[in-house]
């Protein structure tokens, strides 16, 4: 039975309309026999008296009928209630056909034989197509083993899902879940609706792989609390994209995707006020450094959104530059690529001066720890002095404003990668203080999920190759934001400088990177090896890098720190150096660098003016 349905439906599809229509053409004089044998009681009757060859008028016309309405050009598979509009319709042609034959005397035909017919023609075709559908995607889905999966949402999107993924041939759905108590215990589109709590007691029996999360209005928080909850369970989590994607209202199978690990901040994004993000951008020249890198890259992306007049992408990384700069060619704003260094003030002035830039985001700098701390020179000299040569630019060339972009890691850091972009902040400080004409900002943030110097790609790779996936220690904590969400405050920050402000980013709770493991091991459809040794993937304990600290901080000074007008930007008031002292430091610092000798001065260097700053022997040496 298997073969012939699998060598049924391999047939091409203008054949299977044949099979569909032959079919027919035996079924509807079947039907009319039966209606005229049950209304006059016995198998022996003269069916439509006066009408000699009344079984060819009844399948061609019938055909003819469910031809022209598309019946046999729908796919069987695709059984919905479409199919069976048509079906009615065509079986209602009928009926009034029937009752046409008898008004005008062609033929006799008892009163309620149209009715009679009419039924069970719509019987017939609809469990039959019904039958049909259910033994090929029975066949397929024994023969290619589907996903058994449980839909969490029974609204629009989840109705939506379940239809297509009954269709499919890698997804079976068993059940809903829902919040609702008016809907649990119900049925919908075959499938029986439970309450989370009763949900996680089927998982196991009903053998479910996969929970998909189809709410795609619901917002961050409310989605980590439900992914939360199967934390004990050992499905994978998928779901589907948000509303503003989904936007010709019909979701597909293609639509589901895994859970985005940027839903575990549990965190929901402000929206972005419009005239903070138009105010050093629209009808503007603007240049970003770093434009290749993670933050870099997407500052550029917001910029374009906002009609600057012209984007200016600097960068030091060829393919990088290449990347970003095919990426925005459509966006409709002229994009000039530059391909340099920031330690190259000459360079620098002349870009600034040459397309008249008005606006300069500071993204240019090395951020992983173990590479700067590998090589504090190089670390030094791009990130500080690549910085001071930047800044000196803007001001000599009257840039309206200038943004530095900095990171938590600058404070009270334990690494060369944090002093060097404290002292970056301390040179930007004191040059505001002698009131330039360049509007000066530093804005500080944490970690932003998948950049370049993120855990969660490596995390990623680990858990596809089966683990261990490392974490340095069982407490390291770390702050996260989006990259998007980060970009979008940066432009906001800057937008509220006045001089020399040192604007700090929201960055919520800080994160555990062993919890933030487990979560993404647990959502890729595995379960982290707990004390007992029971569990899929390892978790490893590799130690604190050079450099390395557990926790990450965001203020120098907890006291000295204000609110502005965005709820997720506060302002730090902290201790600098004049610009002579700190332009005579830097003066040094370059000699130093350059010359890539007297670690123990470089050191002493960072200890005297990086508050906080904590050097190991393994540092600088």
């Amino acid at each position: 039975m298997k073969k012939l349905i699998r060598s049924l439906a391999s047939l091409p599809r203008r054949q299977k309309q044949i099979v569909l229509v032959m079919m027919d053409i035996c079924a509807l004089p079947i039907m009319m026999w039966l209606a005229y044998a049950i209304r006059l009681a016995r198998p022996n009757v003269q069916i439509m008296q006066g009408l000699e060859t009344w079984y060819i008028y009844v399948a061609v016309f019938g055909i003819g009928a469910f031809i022209l309405l598309g019946v046999y050009s729908a796919i069987v598979r695709s059984f919905n209630e479409d199919y069976l509009l048509r079906i009615s319709i065509g079986t209602f042609i009928q009926i009034v056909a029937l009752y046409t034959i008898k008004k005008l005397n062609i033929a006799f035909i008892p009163m309620s034989i149209p009715l009679m017919y009419g039924f069970m023609l719509f019987s017939y075709m609809w469990w039959s197509r019904a039958l049909i559908r259910y033994l090929t995607l029975k066949t397929f889905a024994l023969k290619q083993g589907r996903r058994r999966v449980a839909i969490y949402g029974a609204g629009l999107a989840g109705q939506q899902i379940a239809a297509a993924l009954k269709r499919s041939d890698n997804y079976l759905p068993v059940c809903f879940i829902d919040d609702k108590r008016s809907l649990q215990g119900q049925s919908l589109s075959g499938l029986k609706i439970y309450g989370p709590q009763r949900a996680q007691q089927k998982l196991g029996k009903f053998g479910i792989e996969e929970v998909l999360l189809a709410m795609p209005s619901v917002g961050r928080a409310r989605k980590k609390a439900i992914i939360d909850t199967f934390d004990t369970s050992d499905v994978k989590i998928m779901e589907l994209p948000g509303v503003t994607q989904l936007v010709d209202g019909q979701v597909q199978v293609s639509d589901i995707r895994e859970v985005d690990i940027i839903d575990l901040l549990g965190r929901d994004p402000v929206p972005p006020k419009p005239e903070l993000l138009e105010k050093n951008i629209k009808y503007k020249v603007v240049m970003v450094t770093g434009a290749g890198g993670s933050i870099g890259s997407e500052l550029c992306r917001q910029i374009v959104k906002h009609q600057p007049k012209m984007l200016v992408l600097f960068e030091m990384s060829e393919f990088a530059l290449y990347s970003i700069d095919r990426e925005l060619q459509t966006s409709g704003v002229q994009i000039i690529p530059v391909l340099g260094s920031v330690t190259n003030q000459v360079k620098l002035e002349r870009i600034l001066k040459q397309y008249s830039v008005q606006t300069v985001y500071h993204a240019a700098a090395y951020k992983h720890v173990p590479l700067v701390e590998a090589n504090p020179f190089e670390g030094i000299y791009n990130t500080s002095i690549g910085t001071q040569r930047s800044v000196d630019a803007a001001v000599a060339q009257g840039v309206e404003t200038f943004v530095l972009i900095s990171t938590d890691k600058a404070v009270r850091p334990t690494n060369v990668m944090g002093a060097s972009k404290r002292m970056a902040e301390l040179y930007c400080q004191g040059l505001a203080s002698t009131n330039p004409t360049t509007q000066i900002s530093i804005v500080r943030f944490g970690n932003v999920l998948g950049s370049s110097g993120s855990v969660v790609p490596l995390f990623k790779k680990q858990i596809a190759q089966g683990g261990p996936v490392t974490v340095t220690h069982p407490e390291v904590t770390r702050y996260f934001m989006t990259i998007p969400e980060a970009a979008q405050l940066v432009i906001q920050a800057g937008a509220m400088g006045i001089g020399g402000d040192v604007f700090l980013l929201d960055m919520g709770e800080a994160i555990k990177i062993k919890d933030l493991a487990k979560q993404m091991i647990r959502l890729s459809g595995f379960k982290a090896v707990d004390e007992q040794g029971n569990g899929d993937i390892e978790i490893q304990f590799t130690g604190l890098r050079d450099g390395e600290k557990l926790y990450e901080e965001l203020l120098i000074n907890q006291n000295n720190v204000s609110t502005t007008k965005h709820e997720r930007i506060f302002k730090s008031f902290e201790a600098y150096y004049s610009v002579n002292e700190i332009r005579a430091v830097f003066d040094e610092l370059k000699s130093l660098s350059l010359s890539g000798s007297d670690t123990q001065r470089v050191r002493n260097i960072l200890i005297s003016y990086v508050e906080g700053y904590m050097s190991k022997a393994s540092h600088i040496e």
